[in-house]
């Protein structure tokens, strides 16, 4: 008989879909930044966080699997872990629609598992249902700046998932800009004096990775005058997984949607 799976998520949203696919049992290490659900990661040793892995103590875990993200972890981490993992599995979703090929890229290593395939199955509904209400309605174009960072304002390059989710409700983010697949031009820097500020129509401030609040309300608003300034669930917006369907269903509400308005 094979041994059970070891595993190891060095992805906060990938250790979710993960615990939701019913995999709770086999993992044996997360990031500090693996939060949710709280009272699943509470008992799994943390390994350092996404940038930082603690290898040495990864090591020591002896892991049949791992599980990285393009975006989230550094690639000299992965290529670290290539030379004692038996199986690396990097994923990079790249908008929302990707959540079923990464459900997929799962299945294929834990697919045969007891209660996996059908819990798989039904995250697939829920993405499927979710794209086709956000895609079945006609939304008006709205300029907006998603930021998720201050001193200096960071926004999103527009091939990211946060600017493809922002889409699919007809958000166009702002700048004008593609990131590529990695690296810091993903999440541009705003000066502040750029022309088209003027022209934003929302301005959306992340509770991640910094902590957005209403105290921070003014200064957004000064930056994009004629805008409305909102704070939003970053984790909705952003994280992989479970939470693809319910962010879509976020973004649909946040437009005026209602299932009793389609």
């Amino acid at each position: 008989m094979n041994a059970a799976p070891r595993i190891v998520s060095l992805v906060p949203s990938i250790t979710e879909l993960l615990i939701a696919l019913g995999l709770r049992p086999l993992l044996v290490a997360r990031t500090g930044f693996c939060i949710h659900p709280a009272h699943e990661v509470a008992g799994i040793p943390k390994v350092g966080g996404t940038k930082d892995v603690n290898l040495n103590k990864l090591r020591g875990l002896a892991p049949s699997h791992v599980i990285v993200n393009m975006d989230e972890n550094r690639a000299d981490t992965a290529e670290a872990l290539r030379t004692f993992v038996p199986e690396l599995i990097v994923t990079h979703p790249q908008g929302p629609q990707d959540n079923a090929g990464l459900i997929t890229q799962l299945q294929a290593h834990f697919g045969h598992l007891p209660g996996v395939a059908a819990r798989a199955d039904a995250l697939q509904r829920s993405l499927a249902q979710a794209l086709q209400a956000a895609r079945g309605k006609t939304w008006p174009p709205r300029r907006v700046l998603y930021l998720i960072w201050k001193d200096p304002w960071m926004g999103v390059a527009r091939d990211t998932y946060i600017a493809r989710m922002l889409a699919e409700v007809g958000w166009l983010s702002w700048p004008d800009a593609l990131g590529g697949e990695t690296g810091a031009a993903r999440y541009p820097v705003i000066q502040g004096d750029e022309a088209w500020l003027q022209e934003i129509d929302e301005v959306l401030l992340s509770s991640e990775p910094y902590s957005f609040n209403a105290s921070h309300l003014d200064a957004a608003q000064a930056l994009c005058p004629r805008a409305r300034v909102r704070l939003v669930d970053g984790e909705l917006l952003s994280w992989y997984g479970p939470r693809a369907a319910a962010g879509l269903h976020y973004l649909m509400e946040m437009r005026g949607w209602t299932s009793s308005n389609p």
